[in-house]
């Protein structure tokens, strides 16, 4: 059987701070290494979804809820509920790494780039379904 969890893959979180949120792998590491003894991957997820707009808003209110506030976070693959779709965010990978992460300063400067990519993804208005929360 092929491998399910690969990169661009968009994946639902299942448990922890962000369960029930979409997220796209970055990088996935199906075997253990040394400081994780299981499979596991490297997520880039939104935090908290844009907000509806209406025609009567201002530029200055949809502007603001248009915001995004992504999460960058290495989870346990079992903890992953990979979908049939796949998103391509276009992250430096040099810039977002495991190692990057652990470090707050280059933590911040990552999810500020995400930031913007899925800003961006979000304008363009083709994958729609992506930031919008999941309905059950």
């Amino acid at each position: 059987m092929g491998r399910i969890i690969k990169p661009n893959k968009v994946v639902l979180v299942l448990n922890g701070r962000h369960a029930g949120k979409k997220a796209v792998i970055v990088k996935n590491h199906d075997d253990a290494t040394g400081d994780r003894p299981y499979g596991h991957a490297l997520v880039v997820g939104i935090d908290r979804y844009p907000k509806k707009i209406t025609r009567s808003m201002g530029k200055k209110k949809q502007n603001k809820r248009n915001k995004i506030k992504p999460f960058v976070k290495v989870y346990n693959c079992n903890h992953l509920m990979p979908t049939r779709y796949s998103l391509e965010l276009n992250v430096d990978k040099d810039q977002l790494n495991k190692n990057a992460i652990r470090d707050p300063a280059l933590k911040k400067k990552a999810l500020r780039e995400v930031k913007v990519k899925l800003e961006d993804k979000y304008k363009s208005a083709k994958t729609k379904w992506f930031f919008q929360k999941l309905r059950i």
